[in-house]
């Protein structure tokens, strides 16, 4: 795990819940972290503790008036995300915002355009790209070793639990939509990641199982110009939690499979066509570690701000996400968010 970080560069966290605490655990022993904020007042004060002369409050507007915060970390409900990083980008904030950082592009254009103007970075919290087999995964493709990408196959998915569809991410005002910007938009970050842009967008949303008025299903198949196809699928009709990632080259082929935890060991396997084709040479890694992409991805975050560089995933990557996602909602009869800002 990453050292704690420099003490001169000060964090809030807007956001107490568990990916609020995950997050504050990200920035190492004794955090350098002001203030955690949240409408919970008792939530807030809970995860204070873990930081020595942290203060708890319930007013981001008080967070993000104090000169000596100079990052903010955003981990709220959906709907909440894109308010309070507009704000904290107009006072002139740094924010490392939880995925999917809006509940439409539209709300992520216009932070887009205010970042613009003070000069705030701005990371969108896709930590699934700083998990230790997707990293290996991109310094193999980035080697050469599997030759042009043909096409990547994905698949995530939980099994929900008891009164899932009573939940927040069951409301489309809090959530923007269901499976698919929930976990859904993890799998179309990492297929850009991988195979770049798609100008083709195909695909279908469906409720199968849940009795709620989003998605609990969705398929997609998305094709950049030059024809490498992303076939991906997220649900929550899974039962057994499962997270599978293929990319198939030309030479070689690698496979992602578990995250860690009830996902099952976080592993790599690598399968290199041999001259004769035939069964394949077999390389397996394995990560069996505690997950650290969120403390990776941190790091990220802060080099970002101290070299003035555009973060990846940053808006841009968000806003082509978020795309996709309305689009498939938009083929598939859902609303789409119009919710401004």
């Amino acid at each position: 795990m990453p050292a704690a970080l420099d003490a001169t560069l000060q964090f809030a966290v807007i956001g107490c819940g568990l990916i609020g605490r995950k997050r504050v655990n990200a920035l190492g022993k004794n955090p350098p972290l002001l203030f955690t904020c949240d409408l919970d007042a008792a939530r807030a004060a809970d995860l204070a503790k873990l930081a020595p002369g942290c203060t708890a409050t319930t007013d981001y507007k008080t967070v993000l008036a104090d000169a000596r915060v100079g990052a903010v970390i955003v981990s709220t409900l959906n709907a909440s995300l894109a308010p309070i990083t507009l704000a904290a980008v107009r006072a002139g904030k740094h924010v490392l915002v939880e995925k999917p950082g809006a509940l439409n592009a539209a709300q992520l254009r216009t932070i887009q355009e205010a970042a613009q103007k003070t000069g705030a970075r701005v990371r969108l919290g896709y930590n699934h790209r700083f998990h230790p087999a997707l990293l290996k995964a991109r310094v193999l493709i980035d080697g050469g070793v599997l030759g042009p990408l043909m096409f990547l196959r994905a698949r995530y998915g939980h099994g929900g639990r008891k009164g899932y569809d009573r939940e927040w991410r069951a409301d489309p005002t809090l959530s923007g939509g269901g499976e698919l910007i929930d976990q859904g938009v993890h799998l179309i970050d990492l297929a850009g990641w991988f195979l770049g842009e798609f100008a083709k967008i195909e695909g279908h949303a469906s409720t199968l199982f849940w009795n709620m008025r989003v998605d609990d299903n969705a398929f997609l198949s998305l094709r950049t110009a030059t024809g490498q196809t992303a076939w991906l699928h997220a649900s929550c009709t899974e039962w057994k939690n499962l997270f599978s990632l293929e990319l198939y080259g030309r030479d070689a082929k690698l496979a992602i499979d578990g995250l860690g935890g009830s996902y099952g060991p976080e592993k790599l396997t690598f399968y290199k066509m041999l001259p004769p084709m035939g069964p394949p040479e077999t390389t397996v890694f394995e990560f069996p570690s505690a997950d650290d992409s969120w403390a990776v991805e941190t790091r990220a975050f802060v080099d970002d701000i101290r070299a003035g560089r555009e973060p990846s995933p940053g808006l841009a990557e968000g806003i082509r996400t978020l795309e996709i996602v309305e689009e498939i909602y938009r083929q598939s009869g859902y609303p789409v968010s119009t919710a401004g800002l």
